[in-house]
């Protein structure tokens, strides 16, 4: 017989043994046995004033280290308050383990106090729960759900431990393996139509690579490099493909979709092979899936086979994982390729007839000009986080990423606050690695507790804040689709962005002319510590190009 511990206990020794390095959480009534048993753990237990920001800046931690990230809460609303947050990791494909608390098993049911069913609350859009009853059973557990998270396609697990079995005392035994019947991600592999793909890109005059976020699930960017080079094809990305290939890469055209740049939305629309690669050809990068890519056959890669034809239906389908499909696709490709010159003068006459659209705002702070500038002062060699709205999207037009994984935003779920605390996570992920905070000034109030935390263990991420008084990117559609009728987006005050981050122990700045830009940027990014940076932008600024929701992407609008 081993040494006797609590269930609290043998949970910080599982966590130890899966190598976990930083979790991020909040105690509360369910959970204080288990942070009594935190209190000596060898890992970083990151105190937060928000379960949601927990969850994100596990979410943000996964991201960047490319590790399962962790996130602690206690039952009821503790629990309930990591919705968002798992929601988005499911959304975007994260792996995520979140441990929540809940009452005793005998009070199960009953409504007791702080009682939530968030296994029950989650079911739609978690990869797996699990419900501990023993505390023999942690380690067990512990290991599936960290194995089950990671692997496959990646996505959140729930742990739910209730405190009478973090009290109860048991053994701590690590399982060498790991009994999972009916789950065998490795076996979900389909190439019976490789010879066609093949048959198809060898044949094709104007292919074009879709990579999407699977992408960098994968590790496939060296794979995708390669057959980017082979085919001579030109790339365009999704929102979660982007840093996928190094953004200044010549085959490389940028974003497409509904606030995607001319030339790949052109491209899409006027390929005649399409080769797309870890993408849910969701409705924000195709537009209608009626008109999405009329004259292509596309060729579907994805490891999830309930994504082919979801939405599009695709003319040849690869079920795997896409780094070993393209590595496999490579050395079935024989042809000689073309050097495609119409192909790629007729992208080039896009690129100079319809270049990125900007508004002139004389004498104003644009946001474009933010990003253009902490690209040339940093090189590109940043982790860059966004929140959610027009600055988002900006972001993913005019900042180049040129490493996966170094672009950080919530692409499926579109969820305001989770930036900031994203940004918290990829710090603890690449300590060694500047990280900036792209957000807007409603996203930002989202979870602008966090500066307490940022401040609290010294986190030195830089927030710049595009600070418009309104809710922008909605403000943008009342402007061009309500008639200017603004319902409840513009606010009349802004709050004092310098002052709230002087008072919780963060640095602020404030930017209100073209000329202050670059040295703000650079004394931001020299400061040890968090730093706000309220960037005053003009209002009527407008994410450009658009695709009205549901139309066809070649369908943009260039102005107002």
């Amino acid at each position: 017989m081993g040494e006797k511990l609590t269930g609290a206990q043998i949970l910080v020794k599982s966590l130890e043994a899966e190598k976990v390095s930083t979790i991020f959480g909040l105690p509360g009534g369910q959970v204080i046995p288990l942070y009594n048993a935190l209190y000596d753990a060898k890992f970083n237990n990151i105190l937060v004033r928000h379960e949601q920001a927990a969850a994100h800046a596990a979410d943000g931690y996964s991201r960047a280290s490319e590790r399962a990230g962790v996130c602690i809460a206690t039952s009821g609303p503790g629990a309930t308050n990591l919705v968002t947050g798992i929601a988005t990791a499911y959304m975007d494909s994260v792996p995520l383990v979140a441990i929540t608390g809940q009452v005793p098993v005998t009070v199960l049911g009953t409504d007791a106090f702080q009682e939530a069913d968030i296994i029950g609350g989650t079911m739609s859009f978690i990869k797996h729960s699990l419900q501990i009853h023993n505390p023999n059973d942690i380690p067990a557990v512990i290991k599936k759900a960290f194995y089950i998270a990671s692997t496959g396609r990646p996505g959140p697990v729930l742990v739910d431990l209730p405190s009478n079995v973090q009290t109860a005392e048991g053994e701590f035994v690590w399982p060498r393996k790991l009994a999972l019947p009916g789950y065998h991600p490795d076996e979900l592999n389909n190439l019976d139509k490789l010879d066609e793909a093949v048959s198809s890109l060898e044949k094709a005059k104007r292919p074009v690579i879709y990579a999407g976020g699977g992408v960098l699930r994968s590790h496939a960017s060296k794979q995708l490099s390669a057959i980017a080079k082979q085919l001579n094809a030109p790339v365009v990305t999704t929102l979660m493909g982007k840093g996928s290939l190094p953004e200044s890469h010549p085959h490389v055209l940028g974003m497409a979709g509904m606030h995607g740049t001319p030339v790949s939305n052109r491209a899409l629309q006027a390929a005649d092979v399409i080769l797309a690669i870890g993408t849910r050809l969701s409705d924000r990068t195709t537009g209608s899936a009626e008109s999405f890519a009329p004259k292509a056959k596309i060729i579907h890669i994805d490891r999830d086979p309930a994504e082919v034809d979801k939405r599009i239906v695709t003319d040849i389908w690869l079920i795997g994982d896409a780094g070993k499909i393209l590595g496999t696709l490579s050395k079935a490709l024989t042809a000689k390729i073309p050097e495609r010159k119409e192909w790629y003068t007729f992208l080039d006459k896009i690129k100079k007839k319809e270049p990125m659209p900007q508004q002139a705002f004389p004498g104003a702070v644009t946001p474009w000009q933010v990003l253009e500038t902490l690209n040339e002062v940093t090189k590109g060699d940043i982790t860059l986080t966004t929140e959610v709205g027009q600055h988002q999207m900006w972001a993913a037009q005019y900042f180049r990423v040129e490493e996966p994984n170094h672009f950080i935003t919530s692409g499926g779920l579109g969820a305001m606050g989770f930036g900031f605390p994203a940004a918290m996570g990829a710090h603890f992920a690449r300590p060694d690695r500047p990280v900036v905070c792209i957000a807007g000034d409603g996203s930002f109030m989202m979870n602008i507790q966090e500066l307490d935390t940022c401040a609290r263990y010294n986190i030195p991420v830089k927030v710049f804040v595009f600070n418009n008084s309104c809710l922008g990117m909605v403000r943008q559609w009342q402007e061009l689709f309500y008639d200017n009728r603004y319902s409840s987006t513009l606010y009349p005050r802004d709050p004092d962005f310098v002052k709230i981050a002087e008072g919780m122990g963060a640095s602020g700045l404030r930017v209100e002319k073209p000329e202050q830009v670059e040295g703000a940027i650079e004394k931001a990014l020299k400061i040890d510590g968090p730093v706000v940076v309220d960037f005053k932008i003009p209002q009527e600024a407008c994410v450009f190009p658009m695709v009205p929701s549901g139309g066809c992407i070649s369908d943009m609008i260039f102005s107002k």
